[in-house]
C-alpha cells in the first residue's frame, strides 16, 4: 500500500532554475495621480514585479519602461477579484474598498505609465524588486508525490509571514489559477517570480503568506506555496469564500489566448493526482460547498463545484484563463487515472458504545480491510472484503475510551485513517482574547492602516454580533451582523469609513442556544491626520558615492501633529530622525545613515512614523534595505576561481575573453574552462548597485 509516513527524500537538483536571497527582495509604493488627462509616467527604483490597486468601478491599464529605456506593451490591471481570504477568517482584510490588482512580473524596469478608463478615484502602484541568483533548486519528494521545490529552496522569506497557518478539517476540492503576467519567463526567473508574489501578497495585500498552496511553472517545476506543510490541509488565500477545504494551485503565466505548455499540464496532473488522493477525493465527482461569501456568491449559499474547478467557478474573474479552464475536464480525467487504485469518500458514522459503520468507494474492485486498534495498537476489530465498495458495521457496544484509531486499507492504495474524538461537554459561554491590530486606523485611502483586524475567541457554538460604540456610549453602526460561529478563534475587519475621527470601542455580544449571553469589547482610535507615507530609496546606500546616500521619509499631515520618526532593525532602536510638532501639509524627514554610537550594519530596516494628534497616535512602518558596502574580490589561481565577499554580479575578462558570473552567496566562483590565468580584469556589483574596486592580474 502507499503510506504517507514513508521517508522524505531529496531528489536530484534541478538544472536551471535559480533563486535569490529573500533578504534582497524589497517593496515600495507610489500614489499615481488620477485627475486630468494623459498617461502619467511614474519613476521608481528598479523593480521586477508590479501590482496596482484602485478605488472606483473603472479599469486601469499600464505599461513599464525596461532598464534599457524601451516601453513594453500595454497590460490590463487585472484585479485579483476573489483572490482573498474567506470572510470571518483571521486573514480577511476586506481590502478596505480597494480593488486589488494581480502582481504582474514585468522583468527589470524603472518606470510605469498608466491609462484609466471610467471612474477611478484613487490609484496606487506597488513595486517589488526580486533579483535572480544562481543556486540549484532542491526538490523534495514525499512518498507518492511528484518532486516539489520547498520554500527554503526558492527563497521564501519566512521573516515576513504574519501568522501561523490555519488548517481545514479536510481537503474536498482543488481550485486552479493562473498568476497573470508574461509566459516567456526564463527558468532562472521562476523562483524570483515566486518570491515577488509572496512579497506582494504579504506586504501589499496584507495576507499572512503567499496565497496559493502550490505553483507550477511553464517548465513543469512544482513549488511549495503557502507555509504549513505540503501534506496538510493548509487554508490559503486564493479564492474568497472557498479557501477552507480547497487546495489552490496556480500555473505561472497567463492562459487566456496562450496554450498551457505540456510540461506544466503534466505536472499539474501529477500534483493533483497525489494531493487529491491523499484527501481521498474523486477528481471527477462534483462537491457541494457552502460559500463563505464572495463577489459571486453570498455567505451561506450552497454551491456545486467540480472537484477540479477553475477560479472563475467560485468568483467573478476570468482566472485561470480560457485555454487552461477548457482543459480542466481533461486534467481531472488524467488525474483520476494516475496512481490507481484509490479510496474515495471514507466515512465513519455511529458512536463507541453502540455500532459504528465504515464506508468508502474504491476506484475499481479490489481487496480491502478495515481495522480498529486502541491507543496501544491492540486490535479491537477488523473486517476484510473485496469489491468496489467498503461497507462494514462494527459492534462497539463494549468499547469506550480515547485514542481509538481506525484504518481502511486497499492493496496498492493510499490508506484512509482517523481517530474517534473524545466527547465534548458544554461549559459557560465566553468571548475572550479580543484584540484589534492595529488599534489606531487611518481610513484616508492611502493604503496604510486603512482597516483593523479584530480577533476574538468564543467558547462554544454561538451567534456573535458586534457594533461600533462612540465615546458617549451611542451605538453607531454594525461591525459584524449576527453570525453563527463554532468554538474557537475568529476575526472581523473594520475600516471606519464614514465615521469621524475619535475614540471608539467595538462591542461584541455572543448568544448560545441555551439563551446564555457573553459580552466583550476592544478600544479603537480613528484618526486621518497622517497620510501618504513614503520612503525612498528602497535600498539605502550611505557610502558617499552620490547614489542613494540619503534616506527620505515623506508624509502628509491634514492637521498639526507631533511626529516621531525612528529607524528600527529587528524591532530594536537605531536612530530617531524627528520628534517634534509638525504643521499641516507635505513633510519630509531625511537621514544620512549615521547614529550616535557605532555604525549600522547592512541589512533590512524599518522607518516607523508615529503621528500623535488630539485623538490618538497613528503608526506606519516602511521597510527598506541598507547596503553601503561594496563587494570585495580576490583571485585564486590553483584552481582558477574568484572569491566574492557577498552576492553579486561579476563581470570578468580572463585571458582576453569576457564572461559574466552570478554569485548567489559569499564564497568562491569557479572560472570554468580556465586552466591557467594569464590575464584577468574583474569587477563586482551587488544588488544595491555598489561596485567593487577593479581586480587586475597580473
Amino acid at each position: 500500500m502507499k503510506l504517507l509516513a514513508a521517508a522524505i527524500t531529496v531528489a536530484a537538483s534541478l538544472a536551471l532554475p535559480t533563486v535569490a536571497s529573500a533578504s534582497l527582495t524589497s517593496i515600495s509604493y507610489r500614489a499615481i495621480p488620477v485627475a486630468g488627462a494623459g498617461t502619467p509616467v511614474i519613476t521608481a527604483k528598479r523593480f521586477d514585479l508590479v501590482g496596482l490597486r484602485w478605488r472606483g468601478p473603472g479599469s486601469v491599464r499600464f505599461r513599464v519602461r525596461a532598464v534599457d529605456g524601451t516601453w513594453g506593451r500595454w497590460l490590463d490591471g487585472i484585479t485579483e477579484g476573489d483572490d482573498q481570504p474567506d470572510f470571518g477568517t483571521r486573514e480577511d482584510t476586506r481590502s478596505g474598498g480597494w480593488r486589488l490588482g494581480n502582481p504582474t512580473w514585468v522583468g527589470p524596469a524603472t518606470a510605469i505609465r498608466t491609462r484609466i478608463t471610467g471612474r477611478v478615484t484613487a490609484l496606487r502602484a506597488t513595486f517589488v524588486r526580486s533579483p535572480e541568483q544562481r543556486i540549484p533548486l532542491r526538490a523534495l519528494t514525499v512518498a507518492g508525490a511528484p518532486a516539489i521545490v520547498p520554500r527554503s529552496a526558492w527563497g521564501a522569506d519566512e521573516t515576513i509571514r504574519r501568522g501561523t497557518p490555519d488548517y481545514a478539517p479536510s481537503v474536498r476540492f482543488a481550485i486552479v489559477h493562473h498568476t497573470a503576467g508574461p509566459n516567456d519567463y526564463s527558468p532562472s526567473q521562476a523562483a524570483a517570480i515566486m518570491r515577488g508574489i509572496q512579497t506582494y501578497h504579504v506586504k501589499s495585500n496584507g495576507w499572512n503568506d503567499i496565497g496559493y498552496n502550490f505553483l507550477v511553472d511553464r517548465y513543469g517545476t512544482i513549488y511549495e506555496g503557502r507555509y504549513g506543510g505540503i501534506d496538510r490541509n493548509v487554508i490559503g488565500a486564493h479564492a474568497r469564500g472557498f479557501n477552507t477545504g480547497a487546495v489552490g494551485v496556480a500555473v505561472i503565466g497567463t492562459f487566456g489566448t496562450t496554450a498551457v505548455p505540456d510540461a506544466a499540464s503534466r505536472s499539474l496532473e501529477k500534483l493533483l493526482a497525489w494531493r487529491l488522493d491523499l484527501a481521498h477525493v474523486d477528481p471527477q465527482k462534483p462537491v457541494t460547498v457552502i460559500s463563505g461569501g464572495s463577489e459571486r456568491y453570498l455567505p451561506g449559499v450552497p454551491v456545486t463545484l467540480r472537484a477540479v474547478s477553475g477560479h472563475r467557478d467560485s468568483g467573478q474573474t476570468s482566472c485561470p484563463g480560457d485555454l487552461l479552464y477548457a482543459q480542466l475536464g481533461s486534467i481531472a480525467s488524467k488525474t483520476l487515472a494516475l496512481g490507481l487504485p484509490k479510496i474515495f469518500e471514507p466515512t465513519v458514522t455511529g458512536n463507541l458504545g453502540g455500532t459504528v459503520r465504515f464506508r468508502a468507494r474504491i476506484s475499481g474492485p479490489a481487496p480491502w480491510r478495515v481495522v480498529v486498534v486502541d491507543a496501544f495498537g491492540i486490535e479491537l476489530g477488523s473486517q476484510t472484503g473485496r469489491g468496489p465498495v467498503v461497507d462494514w458495521t462494527w459492534d462497539a457496544a463494549l468499547i469506550a475510551g480515547q485514542g481509538i484509531r481506525w484504518r481502511i486499507d486497499v492493496t496498492g492504495a493510499t490508506s484512509a485513517s482517523g481517530i474517534f474524538g473524545k466527547p465534548t461537554t458544554g461549559g459557560p459561554l465566553a468571548i475572550t482574547d479580543v484584540v484589534a491590530d492595529p488599534t489606531t486606523i487611518s481610513p484616508n485611502g492611502d493604503g496604510f492602516a486603512d482597516a483593523t483586524t479584530i480577533t476574538y475567541t468564543v467558547s462554544g457554538v454561538t451567534t456573535v454580533s458586534a457594533a461600533l460604540v462612540d465615546s458617549a456610549g451611542d451605538t453607531l453602526e454594525g461591525v459584524l451582523p449576527a453570525t453563527r460561529q463554532t468554538a474557537g478563534p475568529h476575526t472581523v475587519v473594520f475600516d471606519g469609513l464614514g465615521q469621524p475621527d475619535g475614540v471608539y470601542r467595538v462591542a461584541f455580544t455572543a448568544t448560545d442556544s441555551r439563551g446564555a449571553v457573553a459580552t466583550a469589547d476592544v478600544e479603537l482610535v480613528i484618526t486621518r491626520t497622517l497620510g501618504l507615507p513614503s520612503l525612498s530609496p528602497a535600498v539605502f546606500t550611505p557610502n558617499g558615492d552620490g547614489r542613494g546616500d540619503e534616506l527620505r521619509v515623506g508624509f502628509v499631515l491634514s492637521a498639526p501633529a507631533t511626529i516621531r520618526v525612528r529607524v528600527l532593525r529587528e524591532g530594536k532602536w537605531v536612530a530617531t530622525l524627528a520628534n517634534t510638532l509638525f504643521a499641516p501639509g507635505k513633510q519630509t524627514v531625511t537621514w544620512d545613515g549615521t547614529k550616535r554610537v557605532g555604525v549600522s550594519p547592512d541589512g533590512p530596516y524599518e522607518a516607523v512614523i508615529d503621528a500623535t494628534d488630539g485623538v490618538g497616535t497613528g503608526t506606519v512602518a516602511l521597510p527598506f534595505l541598507r547596503d553601503a558596502n561594496a563587494p570585495k574580490l580576490r583571485l585564486a589561481l590553483k584552481p582558477a576561481r574568484l572569491w566574492v565577499s557577498e552576492a553579486a554580479t561579476v563581470t570578468v575578462r580572463v585571458n582576453g575573453a569576457a564572461r559574466r558570473l552570478e554569485v548567489a552567496a559569499p564564497g568562491y566562483a569557479a572560472l570554468a574552462g580556465v586552466k591557467r590565468v594569464r590575464s584577468l580584469v574583474a569587477v563586482a556589483r551587488d544588488a544595491a548597485g555598489n561596485r567593487s574596486t577593479i581586480l587586475r592580474y597580473p
